[in-house]
């Protein structure tokens, strides 16, 4: 299960589509804002990976990595963050908080999807994970 946390209608869409081109699409919650991602993250079993746009309504991207970090029942799922901002500060800040990785999104339409299609594979063909207790799904 991935967690998409996007406030752009099209780009969570255009992610969506890219992840559902897949050989073995994901299962995907979304969140559209740093609130609602918490709220999924504490009400519904954790992902095996969260993708974390920064520039997010109510609670920034940034908030939820320090959020996640200093929850022991959270810092372990893999964060990556994929972001329109190349800004080396953003860069710097987002693996200060913890992320496990930082993407910046193609404004080519085929380079955008090719990029997460690839970060798919990555962490559910190549990555070993935590694993889950009995009986979660």
């Amino acid at each position: 299960m991935l967690l998409l946390v996007e406030d752009s209608p099209s780009d969570l869409a255009l992610t969506r589509h890219a992840l559902d081109q897949t050989s073995v699409p994901p299962t995907i919650l979304a969140a559209s804002n740093g609130e609602e991602a918490m709220t999924l993250l504490h009400n519904v079993y954790p992902p095996d990976l969260i993708v974390l746009d920064l520039n997010l309504p109510r609670k920034s991207g940034l908030e939820v990595l320090t959020e996640l970090a200093a929850d022991p029942e959270l810092r372990r799922i893999p964060v990556v963050v994929l972001s329109s901002s190349a800004a080396q500060q953003d860069v710097t800040d987002a693996y200060d908080r913890n992320a496990n990785a930082y993407m910046v999104k193609a404004l080519d339409l085929d380079a955008f999807i090719a990029a997460v299609q690839t970060l798919q594979r990555f962490w559910f063909d190549f990555v070993r994970l935590p694993s889950r207790p009995v009986g979660s799904p």
